[in-house]
């Protein structure tokens, strides 16, 4: 393989110069260098590189940021250079997903390992990129040959679609006059792969709008020509011009849009629109998505339309079009993950397009929100699942034996080697390893860990040879590693190894309608264990769990309904013992001056419990029992937010 061609974007003459002469002594050729976003954009078409560094302050009034849009769009990965910390800046920065980060003043092994973690990731990247295209085109041309009727054949093609465009109402129509009828048709998801058919007539009985007053609404619409998306900002702007949109997302709280629309011929055009809670669902790489795949769609819409069948024809526009709910096998893959919230659903997406790969995944979350069982069903939806899966809780080794846990040890290797130990990475070869809690490995240790990662391969603590390994390494952490990283604490190069595909588990207090759910599933549970038949909790009991922040997330509410469980003595739960000092301090609310950080507000949550504990942090009737977390993390988080038992008792 030839060297790989890297573009230089820097207006300070040193600086570009000093990077040249780097890349120049190592494995990279430099194909030119630009001080200007204008002369990079020239650059790009001429010699098309492989890899961009890029500063984010250049001469004239575009910026890195811009440049960094363009190369999105032409797949093209970048890393920035920078010395300016101002946050505003960072933080717009880090929102065009950026390769790496290169921070001046730079030494040579920091330019060399920012490269190499970059490529790697993109070459990665790329390959599940085109692997899941291959695998969507598939299914897009069988969904349209099915015999299934056009109305389950969009429906179909909406959950293929999916993971690689994330809706909650998704609807296809064709841009409309005032006297012609509305014949638009949309899918809101319910559910893990459930959907619900919005025909027109439900449509109107849910707006309560005439269908001859949505017709009206739609021809108003000024009809888009290209692939566009809108953020929570932008779409004030667009309802100006698409009135029906405006009530569409009133209804389903929408917070960003995308659309496609497909032209077919110089009278008909299709608009595939997607809406989502989430304010940032989409951005410029969906774009991208939408021009790729267009031709697909485009073959797909000329079927419909050319088949007199269809729901766009003449005579079928204003007909029932039946809802639709796939089968409850479909919904197995996630048993056991109780709740379907738009955060949570999302996740399950990503976890579809992920786990079918061997690449690294990293899952973020705070306590007890349910990492661990992720990483269990991306290995069980993987081709790996019949083989090992190993759990490590890297918070609960100690730190003399971290080395021996997951690497292993041959006899007499140190005091107390009185026999060959396998470590984990050789139990779980040819499967799936798990690192949970990957923030609490000691920095010598992360050495070790990268070089598994890198060269696929282990040496037992007394070893003289090395073993291959084939292992899948799922980490999960509730510590925020940029912030490790920058304290010296998480070695950067490991975290962008780990960090190729990242997930992030949402907290309880932001998605608070999986909280009925949730009661019910655990009260199920601890009825069979306890003999009892509660059937639920009081509306009081209710609304105030749904105000509660959940510290704990869902090991805390499951702690305080097997207590409810235990202590109630009639068929529904009245009260429940919501920690008192907490609990105003946890309701969310706008962010104001004086109120305390997430930390702050953590810190006081643990101390009350300490208190009401009388200092006492392991065994029965300690603050690990209470606040349901185990004894390694909490002692742990003591000493992260610097509690002291002296400064309690």
């Amino acid at each position: 393989m030839g060297k790989r061609k890297i573009l230089i974007v820097e207006d300070e003459f040193i600086i570009a110069d000093v990077l040249q002469d780097i890349l120049g002594r190592n494995k990279f050729e430099v194909c030119g260098i630009a001080d200007t976003v204008d002369e990079a954009v020239q650059m790009v078409e001429k010699y098309r590189p492989e890899l961009v560094l890029v500063d984010i302050y250049l001469k004239g009034k575009k910026t890195g940021i811009d440049l960094a849009k363009i190369l999105t769009e032409v797949n093209i990965p970048f890393i920035y250079i920078s010395a300016n910390s101002n946050q505003q800046v960072l933080e717009a920065a880090k929102k065009t997903n950026p390769y790496g980060f290169i921070v001046k003043p730079f030494r040579e092994k920091d330019v060399l390992v920012a490269i190499d973690i970059a490529l790697y990731r993109y070459d990665n990247n790329l390959e599940n990129t085109l692997r899941q295209q291959v695998i969507l085109q598939k299914r897009i041309a069988q969904i349209a040959d099915s015999p299934l009727k056009w109305e389950q054949k969009l429906l179909q093609l909406g959950v293929a679609l999916q993971p690689f465009v994330p809706f909650e109402y998704m609807s296809v129509g064709m841009p409309g006059t005032a006297d012609a009828a509305f014949n638009e048709i949309g899918f809101l998801r319910i559910g893990f792969e459930e959907y619900q058919t919005i025909t027109p007539n439900e449509l109107s009985v849910i707006t309560n709008l005439k269908l001859s007053e949505l017709a009206a609404l739609n021809s108003k619409c000024t009809p888009e020509t290209v692939a566009t998306w809108y953020s929570q900002a932008e779409l004030a702007g667009l309802f100006a011009a698409a009135p029906l949109k405006q009530v569409i997302a009133k209804i389903y709280a929408i917070k960003s849009h995308l659309v496609i629309p497909v032209k077919l011929d110089s009278l008909h055009t299709f608009c595939f629109c997607f809406y989502s809670r989430r304010d940032d669902a989409y951005h410029a790489d969906h774009l991208v998505w939408a021009d790729r795949f267009r031709p697909l769609l485009i073959g797909f819409s000329e079927r419909m339309l050319a088949d007199g069948q269809g729901p766009f024809s003449t005579a079928t526009g204003q007909r029932a079009i039946p809802g639709h709910r796939p089968a409850v096998a479909e919904k197995s893959r996630f048993d056991g993950i109780i709740g379907s919230s738009h955060l949570l659903l999302n996740v399950f997406d990503q976890i579809l397009q992920v786990a079918p790969y061997d690449t690294s995944v990293l899952i973020l979350g705070e306590s007890g929100t349910g990492k661990e069982k992720i990483a269990a069903r991306i290995h069980q939806l993987s081709t790996r699942k019949d083989m090992p899966f190993v759990k490590v809780n890297c918070a609960a080794l100690p730190l003399t034996l971290v080395d021996s846990e997951l690497f292993g040890h041959e006899k007499g290797a140190f005091t107390g080697a009185y026999e060959r130990k396998i470590g984990r990475f050789e139990m779980a070869h040819t499967g799936t390893i798990f690192l949970d809690e990957v923030g609490e490995i000691p920095l010598e240790v992360q050495v070790k860990l990268l070089r598994v990662l890198q060269e696929k391969e282990i040496e037992r603590i007394g070893g003289r040879t090395t073993i291959k390994t084939d292992v899948r390494v799922i980490a999960a952490t509730n510590r925020n590693l940029e912030k490790e990283v920058a304290e010296g604490r998480f070695r950067l190069d490991l975290y962008y190894r780990l960090n190729v595909i990242q997930l992030i588990m949402p907290p309880l207090r932001e998605r608070s309608e999986d909280i009925p759910a949730l009661i019910a599933h655990f009260l199920d549970i601890y009825n069979r264990k306890a003999g009892k038949h509660i059937t639920g909790v009081s509306a009081a009991v209710l609304e105030d769990m749904k105000k509660y922040a959940w510290p704990g997330n869902i090991r805390e509410l499951e702690n305080l309904i097997e207590r409810g469980v235990l202590l109630t003595r009639g068929d529904v739960i009245e009260s429940l013992a919501l920690p008192v000092s907490s609990q105003a301090a946890s309701i969310v609310r706008p962010a104001e001056s004086g109120l305390q950080s997430l930390s702050e507000n953590e810190k006081t949550h643990i101390t009350a419990a300490l208190k009401k504990c009388n200092g006492k942090v392991w065994g029965k009737g300690g603050a690990a029992e209470l606040l349901n977390l185990p004894p390694t993390t909490l002692n742990s988080k003591m000493k992260k937010l610097g509690i002291k038992k002296a400064d309690i008792l």
